[in-house]
């Protein structure tokens, strides 16, 4: 229940309030961002447009004062104040200033009166002598430049160029007023969006709501089966594995108390037989007393190494974030480990064989990868045959440290090879028994190996061995 409650504290505070959040931000993004990029897009068409229709007006009519200039000699000829009123007219008309310059780059005509007389030389004006007219728009100063050559009518060169510059205030007023009515476009969209937005992040939130609310009920003791919610898609998978999750906590903890009731249990059984034993027999031989309390230390040896093994998998499970990380010797440590268990080895005259490919240096809790290749090896062992052989292997790769521990034994069935790191699982419980062990080995040193960041699997085949191999990072990563 305490996993569960943990369950549905993250799904309130984690992803209803992330999901919920999510789902205003992208609305109104979704409103927002194409409202802004249409705004920037018409205003910069339009901009373009207006820019556009203006150069080719007011370039038709430099055209149109040019053939008139030529035609009459405006700048061999005596000046004429008909053409002169229609350049001023042109003047006021855009609101610009037009000059003609002759081949010398002298202005012959000026309609601000301000450089009549002066040399003008510019790229512009050169490459119109040249026979080509050109336009520029500068948007920083506001302003459109048109020239436009004035020809010979003769030899169709060019004698002259007429220069206007157009103010174009006009445009970019028709531009802040366009801005202005797509800003109030824009933040209309924004405050629908704003609205949509809370609307459907509370409507697409709430089967989340119901999720949490089921998971509340099943803690209150409603049926598991009360947990489903079939809205969306994510909703169904999240519902469904929630519940496998909850079915398979359940069954394993139940397995588990289980299997801790019957280990425990098994022991003190034999021991109050023992005890009773001997306490209804009166004048019992020296003998048999000293045999019985020979079988009633075993069986206290034996509990004592259940409720260690417990301990043991307890404290791992709590220090998992405070693991004491090391550098440490593979190759020594390995050693240390097979030369403690080589007694054991010997009274079963099993070879215990140790190869080393390269040293091994990796960041390792040195007690924590004891205990799990100390019971890898130990497993190796006890389930073995006579005169059998146990194979450790070490190698390294430019991430990981490789460990197999290769044997002769018995083997392990196909269908129990999932199972052999669940707690208190046996394969042949008879066989265990004789044996010795509390089934809580393998957890131990799969627990180990995974606070470590690794892992550990399992190869097997009845009657041929079993190998098991260990993959550690040689850098710990928190």
């Amino acid at each position: 229940m305490v996993i569960i409650s943990g369950v549905k504290q993250y799904l309130k505070w984690n992803i209803l309030k992330s999901l919920r959040v999510r789902i205003i931000l992208l609305v109104i993004l979704a409103g927002v961002i194409p409202a802004l990029v249409l705004r920037a897009v018409v205003l910069s068409s339009y901009e373009k447009r207006e820019v556009e229709m203006r150069t080719a007006e007011i370039q038709n009519q430099c055209t149109i004062l040019c053939n008139q200039l030529s035609d009459a000699n405006y700048l061999t000829g005596e000046t004429s104040e008909v053409l002169r009123s229609e350049l001023v007219q042109m003047s006021n008309i855009y609101n610009g200033r037009v000059m003609v310059i002759d081949h010398d780059f002298r202005i012959q005509e000026d309609t601000y009166d301000m450089d009549m007389g002066k040399t003008i030389v510019s790229e512009d004006v050169i490459r119109c002598f040249q026979g080509k007219g050109t336009s520029n728009y500068d948007a920083e100063n506001r302003y459109i430049e048109v020239t436009s050559p004035i020809l010979d009518k003769g030899t169709a060169e060019s004698v002259g160029v007429m220069l206007i510059s157009v103010s174009t205030d006009m445009i970019a007023d028709s531009v802040q007023g366009l801005d202005e009515r797509i800003l109030v476009v824009c933040l209309t969209i924004g405050i629908v969006a704003v609205i949509l937005a809370f609307s459907a992040g509370f409507v697409m939130v709430r089967p989340f709501q119901r999720i949490s609310r089921s998971i509340a009920a099943v803690t209150e003791g409603y049926e598991a089966d009360y947990l489903h919610e079939h809205a969306y898609t994510e909703t169904m998978l999240i519902s469904d594995k929630m519940l496998g999750r909850m079915k398979v906590l359940d069954d394993s903890r139940n397995e588990f108390v289980s299997n801790v009731s019957h280990e425990l249990k098994t022991p003190l059984t034999s021991m109050k037989v023992l005890a009773d034993s001997l306490l209804i027999q009166e004048d019992v031989p020296a003998e048999l007393y000293k045999e019985f309390m020979g079988d009633l230390s075993e069986e206290i040896e034996r509990e004592n190494k259940i409720i260690n093994d417990l301990l043991s998998l307890v404290k791992m499970d709590k220090t998992a974030n405070t693991l004491n990380i090391k550098s440490e010797n593979m190759n020594a440590l390995i050693e240390k480990i097979l030369k403690r268990l080589r007694p054991i080895a010997a009274t079963r005259n099993i070879e215990l064989v140790f190869e080393s490919f390269r040293p091994v240096t990796a960041e390792v809790d040195e007690v924590k990868i004891s205990l799990a290749l100390s019971n890898l090896v130990e497993n190796a062992i006890k389930y073995n045959k006579e005169d059998g052989w146990v194979h450790v292997s070490l190698n390294a790769d430019h991430k990981n440290c490789l460990i197999e521990v290769a044997d002769s034994g018995i083997g392990i069935p196909e269908g129990a090879i999932e199972h052999v790191f669940e707690r208190f699982y046996r394969v042949d419980k008879s066989h265990s028994r004789e044996i010795g062990g509390t089934g809580l080995g393998l957890a131990i040193a799969r627990s180990a190996v995974v606070m470590h960041r690794g892992a550990v699997r399992v190869y097997s085949q009845v009657g041929a061995g079993t190998t098991f191999t260990v993959r550690i990072p040689l850098t710990y990563v928190s």
